[in-house]
């Protein structure tokens, strides 16, 4: 197939505002102002039913791998049938939904038909309920949200941990499987055909934009879980910000295919919105970033052609790894795609260079590989760009309506973030919603910033790391853990996917790298059974590693020596999120003889001979 060329299209300038303060606070804004927005995100909905319901909404794959197909007319219909009977069963605020699902149409459903009549709803990560028999975690979140009823789509595999954590008058709506449990079962169809009620239409009215419209749980570096309250305001300003911010959702309805997990905020709140609010298409993709299940990615994405798509880091290089040598694969994802987004990971050069260079054969002038900076509770959406670069790590710049204070501390630009769709707080926890704001009202982020070309704010800016992960060697030298991390990747050429740095309060720094087995198998030769075995792939990381040293300023951004870790990261231990993100402390913390074999010198251990440069 021909490349296709994409029609550039003028954009209004963007102008900036900046102002440093005395003490050398810098605030950084648009010029511009934020348009207006709906009360709430079902009233995007209504508008899209009525102007076209028979445009699709949602889309999923069903027990027969045939797309299962929602309309915004269906939905709309649905949404006001399940609202009706939640209020009828007296769910509010104070008596939430709690929703153990993955992503699917009747999830997606049971939300909007809670956030309809101003119930709002928690989505947890299903690994809460599934993993393990510590169930401590789940037990916090009921503790916390005090449910009024539990939404389980195929409950068997649930209702242990559900059984184990819930009063038994909370009753388990589901869709099958709910036979057993001493609550009151309500088949999900139940619910569907409920007619709407007068009650439910005045509760509709009466959404306004500081209702809560759900709850999402995020540990930080605690490993303790937080409901981040989600009002209308954040959800619909967010929205506004991301249709000013990508002009192509102006011009088509966008065509989504995703896997991430909607109890995070990247899918949960942007994806999923982002579909509602431009009368767009949603495919679940029921596939992961994973060797296991890719292969569904891949075959969703030869039947669908998004024209928008968002990827982590090692999901992009799962992808490139077929499409590069499968030209028809690439022609269909390729066919209408407007942008590339990756978040969750920072992107190795190597893997940037691969994805520019496909995107270049397929479209002409190639296409925008975009990052940003946000948070649980920031909407998410707070920094971006939408124009071309030549290489990962820029996140932007301030959306329109979000207002960016950085703050100096020692060395380090901590990042502040003041708009509509920041949270007012944390559920029932009102001394950690004081501490997540200073004395003006930002809400602070933990994130170190820096200019991407100094002083220029319109270059945008590059994340330099999380000021809580950040520590200092015994010599006292603070170490950039966010910007090293991204920096070894970067060197290591696509041999690891990610690192957790180690040394605090010692001599020098080692790390504990996460294998990109796919390479190392290709390192090794077909015929090796354990690629870390192979004298190649040892050599390949002793070159990489020596290299990155001795191409280092200092102490603190030199690795000395590093473990390949055999064992995968765990969830349940916390030391990765659902949708990939790697948590340094956690690892530190569950690895501790891991990380003192660094420092033991063993045969596992992978040195890097820096000081043969002197």
């Amino acid at each position: 197939m021909d490349t296709r060329t994409l029609e550039p299209k003028a954009k209004a300038a963007i102008t900036l505002c900046s102002e440093t303060r005395r003490d050398g606070t810098i605030l950084i804004r648009q010029a511009a102002e934020i348009g207006p927005y709906p009360r709430c995100m079902t009233e995007r909905f209504l508008h899209w039913a009525d102007l076209n319901p028979d445009r699709l909404w949602m889309a999923e794959r069903g027990a027969d791998g045939e797309w299962q197909r929602v309309t915004y007319g269906q939905g709309a219909a649905a949404i006001e049938a399940i609202g009706s009977a939640l209020l009828a069963r007296g769910l509010s605020v104070e008596r939430p939904l709690l929703i153990l699902s993955g992503n699917s149409l009747s999830h997606a459903m049971m939300a909007l038909g809670a956030q309809h009549v101003g119930i709002p709803s928690a989505a947890l990560s299903p690994a809460y309920a599934l993993l393990g028999e510590d169930r401590g975690k789940l037990g916090q979140v009921i503790d916390q949200l005090t449910p009024g009823m539990v939404f389980a789509d195929h409950a068997a595999r649930f209702l242990p941990a559900i059984d184990a954590t819930l009063q038994t008058d909370v009753p388990l709506v589901c869709l099958s499987s709910g036979g057993g449990s001493p609550r009151e079962v309500i088949p999900f169809d139940t619910l569907l055909n409920t007619l709407p009620s007068a009650a439910a239409e005045a509760a509709h009215a009466a959404v306004g934009p500081d209702t809560v419209a759900k709850f999402l749980f995020t540990s930080g570096t605690t490993g303790s879980p937080k409901a981040v309250i989600q009002t209308q305001r954040m959800l619909c300003a967010n929205q506004a910000m991301v249709l000013e911010a990508y002009d192509f959702l102006k011009d088509e309805p966008p065509v989504l295919v995703d896997w991430a997990p909607w109890n995070h905020t990247a899918s949960g709140n942007k994806v999923f919105n982002m579909a509602i609010y431009n009368g767009g298409s949603y495919y679940i993709d029921n596939g992961r970033p994973t060797p296991a299940d890719i292969g569904k990615t891949i075959r969703t994405l030869r039947e669908v052609a998004p024209t928008w798509y968002f990827n982590v880091p090692i999901g992009y290089q799962f992808l490139l790894d077929v499409m590069e040598t499968d030209d028809a694969l690439a022609d269909i994802f390729f066919s209408r795609l407007k942008m590339l987004m990756y978040a969750g990971a920072g992107m190795s050069q190597p893997v940037w260079d691969r994805l520019a260079s496909l995107a270049a054969r397929k479209v002409a002038g190639g296409l925008p590989i975009v990052s940003g900076l946000g948070a649980t509770e920031t909407g998410p959406f707070a920094l971006y760009y939408s124009d071309k670069k030549d290489r990962p790590g820029n996140i932007g710049f301030p959306a329109v309506g979000v207002t960016l204070k950085l703050v100096p501390q020692d060395d380090k630009l901590e990042a502040r973030i003041k708009s509509p769709s920041v949270t007012p707080g944390y559920w029932r926890n009102a001394k950690l919603t004081t501490e997540a704001y200073d004395e003006e009202g930002y809400y602070k982020l933990g994130d170190a910033l820096r200019y991407a070309t100094p002083g220029d704010p319109a270059e945008g800016f590059v994340f330099d790391g999380r000021l809580a992960e950040n520590f200092k060697l015994a010599t006292g030298t603070w170490v950039a853990v966010g910007a090293l991390r991204a920096g070894l990747v970067n060197a290591l050429g696509g041999l690891i996917s990610d690192a957790v740095i180690a040394g605090e309060e010692r001599d020098d720094l080692r790390a504990l790298l996460v294998p990109n087995w796919a390479r190392l198998r290709e390192i090794a030769g077909p015929v090796a059974p354990d690629p870390l075995a192979a004298p190649s792939v040892r050599a390949a990381f002793e070159q990489a590693l020596t290299a990155h040293a001795r191409a280092a300023t200092g102490s603190a951004t030199r690795i000395v020596a590093a473990l390949i870790l055999e064992r995968p990261l765990s969830f349940e231990k916390g030391e990765v999120t659902d949708k990939g993100s790697v948590n340094q402390r956690a690892v530190l913390r569950e690895r501790a003889d891991l990380v003192a074999a660094l420092w033991a010198s063993g045969p596992s251990v992978i040195a890097a001979d820096w000081k043969g440069k002197r």
